[in-house]
């Protein structure tokens, strides 16, 4: 192997072999951040000719509804002017453009909002500059970096993206899921496996409470790193006024058993510890773990509800009917196409989920107003 590494896969070897085994969550910030190979950095994943497409790329009514969410919470914060419009990891900047164009209904929202984007690719800030030529925009590496100050924040597919440990039960006990060299088979081009590791009574405690007795073979997943990012959003919207709207795929009740890591190339699914860097990786989202992060922070959570439900209590359906009316018969099935994909409960409608994070007292915004909604 050369001193200077042609692909991550060779990197990661070398990694490996010159410290041991990786973390799933060190094998993901990897394969998706490195900053010369890493998947984010180097291409736009989004669209037909990507590898996925997110909801914003589906149609412009979720970006609008999204914008027009903002403009109510907006009002019921008070207006506050000026404040930050931060969304976290924004793709194409779709979701901006159309969440902008929605707000310009209201033009003190307009002229309050400062928009600010984290994204660390500089693959995808250059995209997000097309999109959003014209507007002032400010881009940063870390939602620490947005200046003080109320703020909306949107996180739509983020934290699917965001690193996890695996931790699986056998017949000694729990052992962390770790990442080795396939040294069993001789080839160029490095290949990786699962390995089992014994972790100390620090370790230890990333088994959730209630799953400690789970059957041998369970495994179980955890983000420290959307953990302390959500928490970072609770201590922003103690601090300042403010919400958050959290936009993904998971579950909604505690941790459970299972192992949802996996890849995305060309919309299909790929083995997950092939070709690291060329694959999408993502994990489903823990929600309760997110609000409950947020809350230790000091904001409050409502949610999460299905994202058709969701949307369609912000009136998605209205909004495709009005468009529609000046569509031709070909665009009129493409939006009637589009609504299907976002709320039907076979497709996104009930895989995604929607969780409302708000600073103390706000009370529950657009689309969460059922009691049994907030904690």
């Amino acid at each position: 192997m050369s001193d200077a590494p042609d692909s991550l896969a060779h990197h990661l070897a070398r990694r490996i072999m010159m410290d041991g085994p990786l973390s799933v969550a060190a094998f993901m910030a990897e394969a998706l951040g490195h900053p010369r190979f890493g998947y984010y950095m180097r291409q736009d994943p989004f669209g037909v000719s990507g590898d996925f497409t997110t909801a914003p790329e589906i149609s412009q009514m979720f970006g609008e509804l999204a914008g027009l969410w903002c403009v109510d919470t907006w009002a019921r914060l008070g207006g506050p002017a000026p404040f930050h419009l931060v969304e976290l990891g924004p793709g194409r900047g779709t979701l901006m453009q159309d969440a902008l164009r929605a707000a310009a209904l209201v033009p003190a929202f307009r002229e309050a909002a400062r928009v600010h984007l984290v994204e660390t690719s500089p693959t995808l800030r250059a995209r997000q500059k097309e999109t959003l030529a014209g507007l002032p925009v400010a881009w940063h590496d870390r939602l620490e970096d947005v200046p003080e100050g109320p703020a909306l924040i949107l996180a739509n597919e983020f934290f699917d993206a965001l690193p996890i440990r695996q931790v699986q039960k056998t017949n000694h006990g729990w052992f962390e899921r770790l990442i080795d060299i396939d040294s069993t088979e001789s080839t160029d081009t490095p290949l990786f496996r699962f390995v089992l590791e014994a972790f100390g009574s620090a370790g230890a405690r990333l088994i959730p409470p209630a799953l400690r007795d789970a059957p041998e073979g369970s495994v179980v997943e955890v983000s420290p790193a959307s953990q302390a990012v959500a928490r970072l959003i609770g201590e922003r919207l103690a601090a300042h006024p403010g919400a958050a709207l959290v936009i993904d795929y998971g579950y909604r009740g505690g941790p459970v058993v299972g192992d949802t890591l996996q890849a995305l190339r060309r919309h299909a699914y790929a083995p997950v510890l092939d070709a690291p860097g060329e694959a999408d990786l993502t994990a489903h989202v823990d929600f309760a773990a997110i609000a409950a992060a947020a809350r230790e922070g000091g904001a409050e959570s409502f949610g999460p509800v299905d994202q058709g439900d969701w949307l369609v209590r912000l009136g998605i359906q209205p909004r495709a009917a009005a468009l529609k009316r000046s569509a031709t018969a070909t665009q009129a099935a493409d939006i009637d196409s589009a609504l299907a994909r976002l709320i039907a409960p076979n497709q996104m409608g009930t895989l995604f989920k929607v969780l409302a994070l708000a600073s103390p007292g706000l009370g529950p915004p657009a689309g969460f107003e059922s009691p049994e909604l907030a904690s």
